[in-house]
């Protein structure tokens, strides 16, 4: 099973898998990001979109991961990634999907007064990228992306994790 963890930037995704990844028997963490740094490195400035999931390649490159260790291993997969355009969710999500494999997409909604608030704690000041998406984020959650949301504005860390745990029919053991 992959449980794809969605939301705007300071929602608590990593956060949350990091927890899941603890408590959970035999999960595994992909950070799909990873391949964005790659991507980014590896090409000429010129070459660069503003947000390397623009970058079919990305989006291409992560369906092909998540395939290959979805069929290979016994285990649940878990993937803390925004996505906001339908059609790259489509391009990896709905083809995961539509290959058998089973993935559960969640989304962790928070108020943007939230949002702003943990982003400040991750020092991200002013108009940084994540508080610059928010807007974007929350549109794209309310119209084009449809996922069961979890909002998080007033759980613990900890019960967030308990919610997609729940949502997803898993039980977490002690911490």
């Amino acid at each position: 099973m992959i449980i794809w963890i969605n939301g705007a930037f300071g929602s608590g995704k990593t956060t949350c898998a990091k927890l899941l990844e603890k408590q959970l028997p035999n999960a595994f963490l992909y950070d799909p990001e990873q391949v964005g740094f790659f991507i980014r490195n590896q090409l000429p400035k010129s070459l660069q979109q503003p947000d390397f999931q623009h970058h079919p390649e990305w989006r291409e490159f992560n369906y092909r991961m998540l395939s290959k260790i979805a069929t290979s291993f016994d285990g649940v997969i878990l993937v803390p990634m925004t996505l906001v355009d339908a059609t790259y969710v489509d391009e990896i999500i709905g083809r995961l999907q539509r290959d058998g494999i089973d993935v559960r997409h969640l989304i962790l909604e928070a108020h943007r007064q939230t949002l702003v608030k943990r982003l400040n704690k991750r020092f991200e000041w002013f108009n940084s990228w994540g508080k610059a998406q928010i807007v974007r984020c929350q549109s794209a959650f309310q119209s084009e992306i449809h996922a069961e949301k979890i909002v998080t504005d007033h759980l613990s860390k900890q019960d967030v994790a308990r919610a997609v745990a729940d949502h997803v029919g898993l039980t977490l053991a002690s911490k």
